[in-house]
């Protein structure tokens, strides 16, 4: 039986990261008329790829916080400035720091949050927490001599797509790049470590063995496939074996945010939202999930980047207005892995489908490529 179309359509929108923000598109550009409430606690997008170049000087906060103001405007999306706390009937009402908001149809796009589960955690700095983070390692390099840096990263062992690898080999090799521009790389040793032995895996065979070449190249030193035991202030202790470390650089794997547990929303063994091939929520009606926030079925190397948030947004918001017009609809979306690994000026493609893989070597042509990119991605929210 065909469902009853919905006479509105309020839709409520949770977060102003990549995935809300390019679900917000995708709805306006298939329903001009849909009213849109976009809930986050400040009206910015913060570019987070970016903060790869702020220790290098490439890079400034202001480069990277992008008001967006202007773009809700031009989208005519309602902002409230809030934190969610929860849901209720049913997805219906979402429950804020500002009272409750009441839709026809959600969209939760509010990210993840970092395990901090290993003992020690707090003596490392994790990049990928915003640019705060990417500030204090500016600074603790600048004012170190010498000494011994470690970077390295861990996943979720019960969600294997919840682990963001990437960022970290391109603060290895930025890092690396910039001290011998200064002229300082003898006076550091320059530690990788992860539990796997072949760290990051989900960007394929190739790019793992490039990856550990280009160490080995430039005279990093690697501690893989040993399990983390913790962090000290001066060491990262694992199973098999303990180094010393002036600055630690780590990643821990991702789960769901706080606020799920405040609902009845079904969770996948690791802590995410789970989805369906369309975004849908099991058991929630009109109720999406876009990006970080979601554990959807395909390949364990599912990436968690902009791009597949991209990806996904589309298919929520056709499956959405589609559920809210009472039409049938059946929406998915490809799982494609690219990026740029880069180091400071140069970089290396890598991109991968279910049925192709494509690494090309390292170009200045592609650290341009890059920073194009991103000046064209922002021009959209400014």
């Amino acid at each position: 039986m065909t469902p009853t179309p919905i006479p509105t359509t309020r839709i409520t929108v949770l977060g102003a990261g990549f995935a809300g923000l390019s679900t917000v598109r995708a709805l306006r550009r298939q329903d001009p008329h849909a009213e849109i409430t976009l809930v986050a606690p400040r009206a910015e997008l913060h570019y987070l790829p970016g903060i790869i170049w702020i220790p290098a000087g490439l890079r400034r906060r202001e480069d990277l916080v992008v008001p967006l103001e202007n773009f809700f405007r031009r989208q005519r999306v309602r902002h409230v400035a809030a934190e969610v706390t929860g849901l209720a009937d049913g997805g219906r009402t979402v429950l804020t720091t500002a009272g409750p908001l009441a839709n026809d149809g959600l969209v939760i796009a509010t990210g993840g949050r970092f395990l901090k589960k290993l003992p020690g955690i707090e003596h490392a700095i994790t990049p990928c927490e915003g640019i705060a983070a990417a500030e204090r390692i500016r600074d603790r390099l600048r004012a170190m001599l010498g000494g011994t840096i470690a970077v390295g990263f861990a996943g979720n062992p019960k969600e294997p797509s919840a682990v963001r690898g990437g960022p970290m080999f391109e603060f290895l090799f930025g890092i690396d790049e910039q001290l011998r521009r200064e002229g300082r790389r003898d006076r550091f040793e320059l530690v990788f470590f992860n539990p796997s032995a072949e760290p990051g895996a989900r960007l394929g065979p190739k790019a793992v063995q490039r990856l550990l070449g280009e160490m080995a190249r430039r005279g990093v030193r690697t501690v893989l496939g040993h399990k983390m035991v913790r962090l000290e202030a001066d060491q990262v202790v694992t199973e098999g074996e303990a180094f010393r470390a002036d600055l630690i650089l780590f990643m821990p794997g991702m789960t769901g945010n706080a606020w799920f547990d405040a609902t009845e929303l079904p969770r996948s063994p690791g802590g995410l939202l789970q989805a369906d091939a369309q975004c849908r929520v099991p058991g929630f009606e009109r109720v999406v999930v876009v990006g970080d926030s979601g554990s959807f079925p395909g390949p364990d190397w599912m990436p968690k980047q902009a791009h597949m948030a991209d990806l996904q947004a589309r298919a929520a918001a056709t499956n959405l207005l589609a559920d809210l017009a009472g039409r049938p609809s059946q929406a998915t979306f490809p799982v494609e892995l690219i990026c740029i690994v880069d180091a400071i000026d140069h970089g290396t493609l890598i991109w991968r489908t279910e049925r192709r893989q494509l690494m090309l070597p390292p170009s200045r042509l592609l650290h341009w490529a890059k920073r194009g990119f991103e000046r064209h991605y922002l021009r959209q929210y400014r």
